[in-house]
């Protein structure tokens, strides 16, 4: 038996870097997620005792599964931050608790593929060499996307839904965040999907697609819900773009920018800014090039040396 939790209020984070609470001055609302398909079913077993769910800070840290909280919570906040770091929207979902799963009896596997960061370095060498155009997409609730296949009872959370219904508990009808399986059933449904519009899984790393259409190819590089879509021609690119905005609610953050906590610039001030940070961190700003045809100290042999005229030009 599962039940169903609020995150935590993303300013008890604050607490984690001993920084003191932002309290609201605004009428405080319950945040009751409307994307989550779910239904009500009498339920005459008993569910047996269930822990209370922490409802600040202070109940978190003295929670049994405080250390659990405190990584659920850092981890969350690393996900909201862009390129600068900057928060960029807060959340409030109900999620599983996971830790109260049982293996072979709330599921039986979970291992879910992710791309490798080799991967999408050998993507973005690609993207460099040919001058592909490279676009990045993200998957709004992409986990709420898994076809379930198992009967799962979630006791519903506090204030979710009238009192008359207390004795009765939620039968979940997709997968939510929070399930040890709900990753894994995800990446089987978008392989699903986009596979059935052509796209080829790579050999060597099953977060890596392909399509050719003649002489225009298109890749696409999946890291759980977030998909970079590098491609030789800006109309394959774009269908491709339409075909999962028509599967999937897509949030499209067109040419990408920031991925894996990686900045994606190509421009030549962005790199004589990094430069000269390099050469200012090692006492060289101020230095003066000079050309040079040979280091001091540099030593050669006469297998290098040039054997026609082309090679001496």
């Amino acid at each position: 038996m599962l039940s169903l939790r609020k995150n935590l209020l993303i300013t008890l984070v604050n607490n984690l870097n001993n920084l003191k609470k932002r309290r609201s001055i605004k009428e405080r609302r319950h945040a009751i997620p409307n994307d989550y398909i779910v239904f009500l079913q009498e339920h005459e077993d008993d569910i047996g005792l269930i822990e209370d769910d922490p409802i600040n800070f202070c109940q978190a840290m003295q929670n049994s599964n405080s250390k659990k909280w405190i990584d659920a919570m850092k981890d969350k906040l690393k996900s909201m931050q862009d390129s600068n770091g900057n928060i960029e929207r807060y959340k409030t979902r109900l999620v599983a608790k996971d830790f109260t799963q049982k293996e072979g009896i709330d599921y039986k596997e979970t291992f879910s593929p992710v791309s490798s960061k080799d991967s999408f370095r050998t993507v973005m060498t690609l993207v460099a060499h040919f001058d592909f155009e490279l676009h990045q997409m993200n998957i709004k609730t992409a986990f709420l996307n898994g076809d379930i296949d198992e009967t799962i009872y979630m006791m519903h959370p506090k204030n979710f839904v009238s009192n008359e219904y207390k004795s009765m508990v939620c039968k979940l009808k997709k997968f939510i965040y929070g399930l040890k399986q709900a990753s894994r059933q995800w990446y089987h449904k978008f392989h699903q999907v986009i596979t059935s519009y052509g796209f080829e899984k790579n050999v060597v790393d099953d977060c890596i697609y392909h399509k050719f259409s003649g002489s225009k190819y298109i890749f696409l590089v999946l890291y759980v819900d977030d998909i970079l879509l590098a491609s030789s021609d800006a109309c394959l690119l774009h269908e491709t773009k339409r075909f999962l905005t028509k599967n999937f609610e897509m949030k499209d953050i067109v040419e990408a920018s920031f991925v894996l906590e990686i900045v994606l610039k190509v421009s030549s001030g962005y790199h004589k800014r990094i430069l000269s940070k390099v050469l200012e961190r090692f006492g060289m700003r101020d230095s003066k090039p000079k050309d040079t045809t040979i280091a001091k100290g540099d030593k050669f042999s006469l297998k290098q040396c040039p054997n026609n005229d082309l090679e001496r030009n």
